[in-house]
């Protein structure tokens, strides 16, 4: 599961529908509320990519792999409190969750914080599946080719990208 910077406008803008529309908040101004929340979501993927970059000099300074990098990137998400893969949906969601509590522009929070947070993580859920689903259709057009060839690889790559662009995901 990922996160798509395509994707954060769409995602808060079902969050903020659903809770309205079940009466878990009430907003006085929506869109602002949408801005609200895909803050926090533009915030979690500048920190990943922070974490990313940090992971991978540390690896470069040593001269060690991807495998060291990833070892780093989880230290320093470890070290921030951050959440990284599936647990990056359960931070995301605290942040989602203390925003609505705290923002301006939600007149009040009905929901306890745990409706709250399974609501929301269905949405997340539904929006960052996008990438079991575009891997599936990617691999369903390549049947003619053996994976794990170079040909394999190429074509991948290249239907994928015509796929994420199709979707308009970054």
């Amino acid at each position: 599961m990922r996160l798509y910077a395509a994707k954060i406008p769409v995602i808060a803008a079902d969050i903020v529908r659903t809770l309205t529309l079940d009466k878990d908040i009430e907003v006085g101004d929506g869109p602002e509320v949408e801005d609200d929340l895909a803050s926090v979501l533009r915030e979690y993927l500048r920190v990943e990519r922070e974490i990313t970059e940090r992971g991978k000099d540390r690896a470069e300074r040593i001269g060690a792999g991807a495998t060291e990098a990833q070892k780093f990137k989880r230290q320093l998400a470890d070290e921030r409190n951050f959440g990284l893969g599936a647990e990056g949906i359960s931070w995301m969601l605290d942040q989602l969750v203390q925003m609505l509590l705290r923002s301006n522009n939600v007149d009040e929070v009905f929901a306890e914080d745990a409706v709250l947070r399974r609501k929301m993580r269905a949405i997340l859920e539904r929006h960052m599946g996008v990438d079991d689903e575009m891997d599936k259709e990617v691999r369903s057009r390549l049947k003619h080719l053996s994976e794990g060839t170079q040909n394999w690889d190429v074509e991948y790559a290249r239907v994928m990208e015509q796929v994420k662009r199709r979707k308009n995901v970054d």
